[in-house]
């Protein structure tokens, strides 16, 4: 029907394209009235007479499809050809245009397809012999604002599905201490530097053997993406079997390094470390350091130092013959023991360029313990205390790892 009139539209603000709508119909004599977009900007139309020349012109502008389904008869296009039901034409145009908005027009007196095309997946059906310029100008536009929406719905729905399976994969890769027949109490918080992560590159784990010593470990890979993450689940769990298997301090760290060289992406990426091993009675303790902060020591009526550095080795993955000193630490009858990894004490402190380190963090803790906190509230406490200094949520990925033994 050309010359309609033209509805009542919003004046046009010329604010970026109008729409575009691409009619597929055999009838290259058939017309369709001036449609207008929600700013009053008139719609373009380009027609094709078959499936073949749409696919030429659908371009990445055309926002609907407009296909006029005429009565099923013989034609030149031999995907519609092939088409053994009567919305074979539509069946190949949503194949071919998944993310188009598709509008049908059909006769009047052929409503019953024309209700199987929107269950088949057309956004909404015209009658042809009721079409008019403001009846057509709705439509579209409804056609294009349904499709986007569903599109999004779409997305939003995988987007929560993905988010979802990888929440259930990486808390069943975060560490279950075993450390039952221990009087140790252990607590531990991790926070992953990467927005609604769960699992960082930072790793930690705690195990008891069977001969009552509890081995306790830290590290971190060089890096903050889901690679990064993995490696450190790897080497997370490649320490846990080779601390059952029996191996300790430099024998085991040197196999540790074996497992980062073959399992890193590049040469570049590396990994610090921090174990220890308490021995059953909890008296005494070994420490191997792999280029990771010294641990926190606190023993009963004395405020927390941090242990002696020098004796460590580098990063795994640096030095290929690298060796790893084991050095023994008298822990006493009661003390606790707080390993943690660089995160902790890179944030900063005020506005300032100044972080808080290992002695601002020391200094922390202890202002913490002399007001009577300990496990989980200590760290809590510290970790709140640090992301408040640092002005906000801390970059890094961090972990704390928490072992105290009361008087023995």
């Amino acid at each position: 029907m050309p010359g309609a009139r033209r509805p009542e539209t919003p004046a046009d603000n010329g604010s970026g394209p109008g729409l575009t709508v691409l009619l597929i119909g055999d009838d290259p004599s058939s017309t369709v009235p001036d449609m207008w977009d929600w700013a009053g900007r008139k719609v373009r139309l380009r027609t094709a007479r078959n499936l073949t020349e749409a696919t030429r012109l659908l371009t990445h502008d055309v926002d609907c499809i407009l296909l006029d389904l005429a009565p099923a008869k013989e034609t030149d296009d031999p995907v519609a050809d092939g088409a053994a039901d009567t919305l074979g034409a539509l069946h190949a145009v949503l194949r071919m245009a998944p993310a188009h908005a598709v509008l049908v027009m059909t006769p009047e007196t052929d409503a019953e397809r024309a209700a199987e095309a929107v269950r088949v997946g057309a956004q909404d059906y015209l009658f042809r012999d009721e079409l008019d310029g403001a009846v057509l100008s709705r439509a579209v536009r409804y056609a294009v604002e349904r499709k986007r929406a569903d599109l999004a719905q779409r997305q939003l729905t995988e987007s929560r599905m993905r988010a979802q399976e990888n929440a259930r994969l990486e808390r069943g890769l975060l560490p279950t201490p075993l450390l039952d027949g221990s009087d140790l109490r252990f607590a531990a918080r991790y926070r992953p530097g990467r927005s609604r992560a769960l699992l960082g590159g930072d790793f930690y784990d705690t195990v008891r053997t069977p001969d009552g010593t509890v081995h306790a470990m830290i590290g971190d890979v060089c890096g903050h993406g889901p690679d990064e993450a993995a490696l450190g689940v790897e080497l997370r769990i490649a320490w846990r079997a080779l601390t059952f298997a029996g191996l300790c301090g430099d024998e085991l760290l040197s196999t540790l390094q074996k497992v980062l060289e073959h399992e890193r992406a590049d040469d570049e990426i590396f990994a610090t470390l921090c174990t220890v091993d308490i021995s059953p009675d909890g008296r005494r303790a070994g420490l191997c350091l792999a280029g990771h902060p010294a641990p926190l020591l606190s023993r009963a009526g004395g405020p927390p130092r941090l242990l002696p550095y020098e004796f460590g080795g580098p990063a795994l993955g640096l030095l290929p013959h690298a060796r790893w000193p084991r050095h023994q630490i008298e822990l006493g009858g009661a003390w606790s023991l707080m390993m943690y990894t660089d995160g902790l004490i890179e944030g900063h402190v005020g506005e300032g360029r100044l972080r808080l380190g290992q002695e601002g963090m020391a200094e922390l803790v202890a202002r913490r313990m002399a007001a009577g906190l300990t496990g989980e509230d200590l760290l809590d406490t510290t970790l709140n205390e640090v992301r408040d200094l640092n002005g906000g949520e801390l970059t890094d990925d961090v972990a704390v790892l928490l072992l105290d033994r009361g008087r023995g």
